[in-house]
């Protein structure tokens, strides 16, 4: 039985799929001394090298971690500038390496899962999925029926029309507001774009569930 190269690789922790595409795309994986290409299938027993180091195929169980990401934190490995970044405070992984699913922009706070399962990854982000994310925003300025109804039914963004799934006003007064909103995708700043393309602005933005799962209120930043 064969399996696609990227896809063996991501399973085993190496990465998530489009790393191991894009490693691949860039000749740095080999395959029984050969240089491989993107889409290759594989079959049991192959040898295979990323940069020149044996890569050792090791099946090691699926662990989820659940991290509550403080505004001001980067959602990368590696920063040139040296920022803070999520992974700064997580825990070693039981085997493998930790990858996080669902990237959050750097002012934005709350729930960030991580995974040493790279198809688990790319289950929960391929946009084809449309898995459910849920943000707690306070919005500043006068929210009214209209603005509510255009961002349900649709706005035009610079890369495509975008919407909220649903809008529910959860708190507030005056021109500070509080509403939870379900998105089924995670386009770059996808939130914060939607209520500027309708005149408003987000002071506060935290994802409280995705695919299904709460951010457990008793976990701490």
């Amino acid at each position: 039985m064969t399996e696609k190269l990227h896809k063996y690789l991501a399973r085993l922790g190496a990465g998530s799929r489009r790393d191991m595409e894009t490693l691949i795309a860039a000749g740095r994986v080999t395959v029984d001394g050969q240089v491989a290409h993107v889409g290759q299938r594989i079959e049991a027993g192959c040898e295979i090298t990323i940069d020149g180091e044996k890569f050792k195929p090791q099946e090691v169980a699926c662990r989820v971690l659940m991290y509550h990401k403080p505004a001001g934190e980067l959602t990368t490995c590696d920063d040139p500038e040296e920022r803070p970044t999520v992974f700064d405070h997580l825990p070693s992984p039981p085997g493998g390496r930790w990858l996080y699913v669902g990237r959050l922009d750097l002012n934005t706070s709350g729930l960030l899962l991580f995974t040493t399962d790279g198809e688990l990854a790319n289950a929960l982000t391929h946009p084809t999925h449309e898995i459910e994310r849920i943000y707690a925003v306070r919005v500043y300025g006068e929210v009214t029926g209209e603005h509510l109804r255009q961002l349900t039914e649709g706005v035009e963004l610079e890369d495509g029309p975008a919407r909220f799934v649903d809008v529910t006003r959860t708190g507030g007064d005056g021109r500070n507001t509080w509403f939870n909103v379900t998105l089924k995708e995670g386009r770059k700043r996808e939130v914060r774009r939607l209520w500027e393309a309708v005149g408003l602005q987000v002071s506060r933005l935290m994802r409280i569930s995705f695919a299904g799962l709460a951010l457990d209120e008793e976990l701490k930043e």
